[in-house]
């Protein structure tokens, strides 16, 4: 259900669709976020070794995103603006998530947010490897170039663990049905933060042992910067349309992806 909901990769539906089945799901999102995260840091490589400049790396990595997830989750960014911003109505607001068009509030949402992704994955890789410079097209296997691929990747992952955040126990769906009534409150407290330690844990691992990416300390940075964007998404949703809903979940992991890249170029910078 996880690769199947949030990839391209085609693998056979489950048999049934369980509370249980949709809580476990959203815990393995980050596991079907590496699948994302690969090819969009592979990308960002191998344009940084080319020599194509930090903008246009970073620019190729997240459209190589969006051909993994389909740009559902930018369609649920989207959505979630114009149904936020249509109406103080909570019936109005949630009819305007359901018709699917993107209005004004929905574009600026989406230019804003990947203005961000893509300005701060460019910074990331002109902190490493300085990817604007003539030497980057014979850097290609060097540290700092693997390093911003990396930590890139780690932006990803970072991003699809919000999705356990959104279901948490006590986060209640918008509609009686749909995909946020399967998924809402399926996730405990407990495994979530289990979860989101290991998330933290193995990826500061991982930038340890590359002196050249971001700083080890940026992943649980990051974390806990998109859980922060995450809540304050949820929070706005459950005031306004009585919970969250598929559409919700697409934006918590367009905002916390960026919330989490900024956090990474951040920590690089400092």
């Amino acid at each position: 259900m996880a690769v199947g909901t949030l990839t391209t990769v085609p693998v056979r539906a489950p048999t049934q669709v369980t509370r249980r089945t949709a809580g476990a799901a959203m815990l393995l999102a980050p596991v079907a976020g590496l699948l994302l995260a690969v090819p969009a840091g592979v990308v960002l490589w191998a344009a940084l070794a080319l020599g194509l400049g930090s903008v246009v790396a970073a620019a190729l990595a997240v459209a190589a995103l969006r051909l993994g997830d389909r740009a559902l989750h930018l369609d649920g960014l989207a959505d979630t603006a114009d149904g936020l911003a249509a109406s103080y109505d909570r019936e109005r607001a949630l009819a305007v998530m359901r018709t699917g068009d993107v209005g004004p509030a929905g574009a600026v949402a989406l230019v804003l947010a990947l203005l961000v992704q893509v300005g701060a994955a460019a910074r990331l890789a002109e902190l490493t490897v300085g990817a604007d410079g003539p030497a980057a097209a014979a850097g290609a296997l060097d540290g700092g170039t693997v390093g911003a691929a990396v930590t890139v990747m780690a932006g990803v992952v970072v991003s699809r663990a919000m999705l356990a955040v959104a279901c948490l126990r006590g986060v209640p769906s918008a509609r009686p049905d749909g995909l946020g009534a399967a998924m809402a409150g399926s996730v405990r407290w407990a495994a979530a933060l289990v979860m989101l330690t290991a998330v933290a844990g193995v990826l500061a691992g991982v930038l340890a042992v590359l002196p050249d990416a971001a700083p080890w300390w940026s992943a649980p940075s990051a974390v806990a910067a998109a859980v922060l964007v995450t809540a304050v998404v949820l929070r706005r949703c459950v005031r306004r349309i009585g919970g969250m809903t598929g559409d919700v979940l697409g934006a918590v992991v367009e905002v916390s992806l960026a919330a989490a890249l900024v956090a990474f170029a951040a920590a690089a910078a400092s």
